[in-house]
């Protein structure tokens, strides 16, 4: 009996995860790659004796990121994952600093330490969302919503409403925190999916309790080796790569998915998946096929600055973010005014904290991200220049001591660039995590109900963005495939 054909476009993680569960059901897959290298967004930027990921840093729900690989077939141990704790380190503008733990008891001490009283707030927001999280991941993460039915049930509505999705996750932690910064530290993780903590909905409380709840890890080697253990792997069961190679059109016939399009002619399969930016997938389509075209909100642009520089800093954590004043008001110039910030907030990857081996003996390397506006409003000229030296200066006086004097090579990487690497908008996310966006609103493993054997994969897929959870969408999407190719 002759393997069903499966092509997968795009060999970003969503790609990766769902040709090592195909495989896994004996399935014959084929990756067609636009660039020389698999990855996506898994990158490494490096010069010389310098290496440190491109973009994601923060491992975050690693059993679900393990569990997946192994029901795909890929052995744990090939995954080598290092705790950080703390798990992060907060710098406020007023000379506070915070740390944050992964044990609850360390976590009230530490913020009754800082923020005296508060404690007691952070132990009702875990109470409150013990129960609530597992309902959230398995009614919200682990299903895709073809039907806006199947979303808007009696126990989803209710929910909904336990995990206050009717307001912004900020305005959810306010319930917990007097203090303006508590509630900037518990709701900025909207900006690991590009999403403003003013506009992301409150369901995304999911975050910082995963946070404590299992930890922040990042992964030897940096995030971007996952993608060459997995591309090992797959070359190991037969799949093939087709680098250099774009798929410009998809060959879509009396409502099927036939096949792909590449400068090296048409090739036909029993299914293919998607694994882009999804609103770009309508430029694969010929006239008669294409849907009307949503308007979708890209998420928020990054400006990175990659730095190798010849000192450790031994009180320096893994994970630090730096906030000004006003968290709201940055907020607000990045989100709403689509401006580059006068008063910046930002974050601070130091790998050889965690990971001495991440440099020379003697080195750092270190990854800034300035949350800033995508590519539709990001001017690159001077002003960049003048925010990275403000930002620069900032990090040394607060916790790099002679950072500058010190720099070996620094490239920086702006929302422009990861345009024309074919992010949606030069935005790092893919769609923005808004409430328009989200859940039943955001577009499904199978994006189009009415096109058999098309199927998608990706940040602006649901469940969303951040590496665990594409895994979790590519799963629900091999899931449907599987099910549909065997009726």
């Amino acid at each position: 009996m002759n393997k069903k054909q499966i092509a997968i476009v795009g060999s970003g993680i969503g790609g990766l995860t769902a040709a090592l569960l195909l495989t896994k059901q004996g399935y014959q897959v084929t990756i067609y790659e636009k660039s020389h290298r698999t990855g996506g967004r898994l990158a490494y930027e490096e010069e010389g004796i310098y290496r440190i990921d491109q973009g994601p840093t923060i491992v975050l729900l690693p059993d679900m990121l393990l569990n997946i690989l192994e029901e795909a077939g890929v052995d744990r141990s090939k995954v080598e994952l290092i705790r950080c704790d703390p798990m992060h380190r907060f710098y406020f503008e007023d000379g506070r600093v915070l740390n944050k733990w992964s044990s609850r008891e360390e976590q009230v001490d530490e913020i009754n330490r800082v923020f005296p009283g508060e404690g007691k707030g952070f132990e009702q927001f875990m109470a409150d969302m013990d129960p609530l999280f597992p309902r959230g991941v398995s009614a919200i993460l682990e299903r895709p919503f073809p039907k806006q039915r199947d979303f808007y049930t009696r126990e989803m509505t209710g929910l909904l409403k336990q995990m206050r999705a009717y307001t912004s996750l900020r305005s959810a932690m306010s319930r917990y925190f007097h203090s303006d910064q508590l509630r900037d530290a518990y709701s900025l993780q909207s900006l690991y999916i590009g999403g403003s903590p003013l506009s992301t909905p409150g369901i995304y409380t999911l975050l910082p309790y995963a946070e404590h709840e299992y930890g922040v890890w990042i992964l030897k080697g940096g995030y971007a080796s996952l993608a060459s253990i997995l591309e090992e792997e797959l070359k190991n069961r037969g799949v093939i790569f087709h680098f250099d190679e774009e798929v410009t059109s998809l060959v879509i016939e009396e409502g099927s998915c036939k096949g792909i399009v590449t400068s090296q002619g048409t090739t036909h399969y029993d299914a293919t998946l998607y694994n882009g930016d999804f609103p770009q997938i309508t430029e694969l389509m010929a006239p008669k096929n294409k849907r009307k075209r949503r308007a979708y909100k890209a998420s928020s642009g990054c400006l990175l600055v990659y730095l190798g520089v010849e000192k450790r800093f031994e009180e320096a954590t893994t994970h630090q973010f730096f906030l000004p004043s006003s968290f709201v008001s940055n907020m607000k110039e990045v989100f709403q005014k689509h401006r580059l910030p006068e008063h910046p907030s930002f974050y601070v990857f130091n790998p050889v904290h965690a990971d001495a081996s991440a440099a020379p003996e003697g080195h750092s390397v270190l990854y800034f991200l300035i949350p800033v506006p995508n590519a539709e409003r990001f001017s690159h000229g001077e002003e960049t220049g003048k925010l990275i030296e403000k930002v620069l200066e900032e990090a040394e006086k607060k916790a790099f001591p002679g950072l500058r004097e010190n720099i070996r090579w620094q490239k920086v990487r702006t929302p422009n660039d990861a345009k024309r690497d074919g992010l949606y908008g030069g935005g790092s996310f893919g769609i923005a995590p808004v409430l328009s966006q989200s859940g039943v609103y955001r577009p499904q493993p199978k994006p189009y109900p009415n096109i058999q054997g098309l199927y998608a994969a990706g940040a602006s897929i649901h469940p969303g963005g951040g590496v665990p959870i594409v895994m979790q969408g590519a799963k629900l999407a091999v899931n449907q495939l599987i099910k549909e190719l065997r009726t």
